[in-house]
């Protein structure tokens, strides 16, 4: 016997919010849509979730498939749900968003119905409305602001750095993610202070033509106590 239902039919979607420091600034992953709607816009890398697959592995392969970036086997967790009736205009459309923040990422190769990718700086994308298609400039508001937090109690920082790297060269990762300028000396006192976030390797940096400076490696901790909030750095 068929089932039938008295609820109209919805389609759920997932998108990607994919972070990554380019030359110097925060930048986030867009494909160039290639059909309707929106054909011509920006927009964050997703699509449909086929009927057999799980949510994780349907974002990891719209992403693939929209910008031939793999994720796979990285850390790649779930934002938010959006649900707003008219957030699709062909139809009622659920949307699972996924983040990742991720160093040395390559440049991306347009595929599927995405006509075109890129990297683009986040504060261009944020800065007008019209820029991304479908409320993906929410939902990249929303990744920014978790990877900003992500950045005050766990160790992501240290990911974009060498192996051994200066606590300068830490600090501008954080000012880059955060958009702001932070103290050198209150930064060097509140990063060394949280047990196991760096240790120093015992030696000294050969970079530049100054003093060299103390070189450290990510310790063990992946969660900071105390936090390195951002009002505490500034």
């Amino acid at each position: 016997m068929a089932y039938t239902s008295e609820y109209p039919p919805f389609f759920v979607t997932v998108d990607g919010v994919v972070l990554t420091i380019r030359n110097d600034a925060l930048c986030a992953l867009v494909v160039t849509r290639g059909g309707e709607p929106f054909r011509g816009r920006l927009a964050l890398p997703g699509g449909f979730v086929d009927i057999d697959e799980d949510l994780g592995v349907a974002a990891v392969r719209e992403l693939s498939e929209e910008t031939g970036i793999s994720v796979q086997g990285l850390h790649v967790e779930q934002l938010a749900s959006y649900g707003a009736p008219d957030r699709d205009p062909r139809h009622r459309t659920i949307s699972i968003a996924y983040l990742a923040v991720l160093p040395d990422l390559p440049e991306p190769v347009g595929g599927d119905d995405a006509s075109d990718a890129h990297w683009h700086r986040v504060t261009w994308l944020l800065a007008r409305k019209d820029r991304l298609a479908f409320d993906h400039r929410q939902i990249l508001r929303d990744g920014v602001e978790r990877a900003h937090a992500k950045l005050e109690y766990t160790a992501l920082g240290t990911s974009f750095c060498e192996r051994a790297f200066t606590i300068a060269e830490l600090r501008r990762v954080y000012e880059v993610m955060w958009g702001v300028e932070l103290d050198p000396g209150n930064f060097h006192r509140k990063v060394t202070g949280v047990a196991g976030f760096v240790e120093p390797t015992g030696r000294k940096a050969s970079r530049g033509t100054g003093r060299p400076a103390e070189l450290y490696r990510r310790g063990p901790t992946a969660s900071l106590n105390p936090p390195l909030t951002r009002a505490t750095l500034g």
